[in-house]
């Protein structure tokens, strides 16, 4: 299957959300909601690498030191109170009905220039599914670059597999010991990443990929049962942006979502999602619905505190 690809869709929410499940991606230019976002992140990241430049810092820094800086920014952002209200105003601005939706907590990743950094904290993703990762088949995608890239620092879709199988190792993921030691051991992985991750255990079809780009404060919108991975960043300068990801009670009261055609994995994500207009946990009964089994030693959800 190739990917559809929506330009600035002029559809209400509900109606791209179930072309996006289908398989489309859509591409949104900058708007204020999202514009604000990247503003505070960008903010944050400044700060943290003053007085050097932030897209050219790993030329001037150890890689030890690159990740002591990225170690503590990376929760700041995520968990500071006007990251989520900026979120909400973000999610709003696009339509969403914010009683429906949860979204989780927003990912800050920095993808280094020519292998300087390519575990942990700077860890560029392999191809994967996130429902390989526990995710449900209803959860969508947010990703947006802080600084201008190009094709040589995106995200790859490899659309051939959206709807065609890949050999895989998920049925070997527990997400709550994901939680409980994977998550909490980025910032020791500097030179290599020997977290047990979900991968694929045969060769899969990844070219031709798909290499969307995006200006600042735009946003790639997908499916996360879509194959993608992090293309190797060749540009000279480090790559930064914000993903999260929201799912629609809908969906999951419904059974709507994308087809799942290799996730086999342990656990939910869904515990981690909040609602957006108050923060209320996602609903219990819910939750029990997609708990498929999972090491309950492990972490229901990930506490950086604890980390």
């Amino acid at each position: 299957m190739s990917a559809a690809v929506h330009l600035d869709p002029a559809l209400p929410f509900d109606a791209l959300r179930a072309r996006l499940h289908a398989g489309a991606l859509a591409l949104l230019s900058p708007a204020p909601g999202t514009r604000a976002l990247c503003a505070w992140a960008r903010e944050l990241i400044e700060a943290a690498f003053a007085p050097l430049d932030p897209l050219t810092a790993q030329h001037h820094l150890p890689v030890e030191r690159f990740v002591e800086v990225c170690a503590p920014l990376k929760p700041r952002f995520i968990h500071h109170p006007h990251t989520r209200a900026l979120l909400r105003a973000a999610l709003a601005e696009r339509g969403l009905d914010l009683e429906a939706t949860y979204l989780d907590v927003p990912r800050l990743r920095m993808v280094t220039s020519g292998g300087y950094l390519t575990a942990g904290v700077g860890y560029a993703h392999h191809p994967h599914r996130d429902t390989w990762y526990s995710a449900p088949m209803a959860q969508l995608n947010w990703w947006l670059p802080l600084w201008e890239m190009d094709e040589a620092s995106a995200v790859a879709f490899h659309s051939h597999h959206w709807d065609r199988p890949v050999a895989n190792d998920s049925g070997e993921f527990d997400y709550y010991e994901w939680n409980a030691v994977g998550r909490a051991e980025a910032a020791r992985h500097v030179t290599s990443d020997t977290r047990k991750q979900p991968r694929p255990t045969a060769p899969a079809l990844l070219e031709p990929s798909l290499r969307p780009v995006v200006p600042p404060a735009g946003v790639v919108l997908f499916s996360g049962a879509h194959l993608h991975s992090t293309v190797p960043n060749t540009t000279g300068r480090t790559r930064f942006s914000i993903d999260f990801r929201t799912v629609d009670l809908r969906d999951l009261l419904e059974g709507r979502g994308a087809p799942n055609v290799d996730s086999a994995p342990r656990g939910t994500s869904l515990r981690d999602f909040r609602r957006a207009c108050d923060d209320a946990p996602m609903p219990p009964e819910v939750v029990a619905r997609f708990d498929t089994g999972g090491d309950r030693t492990g972490a229901l959800v990930y506490r950086p505190d604890a980390a």
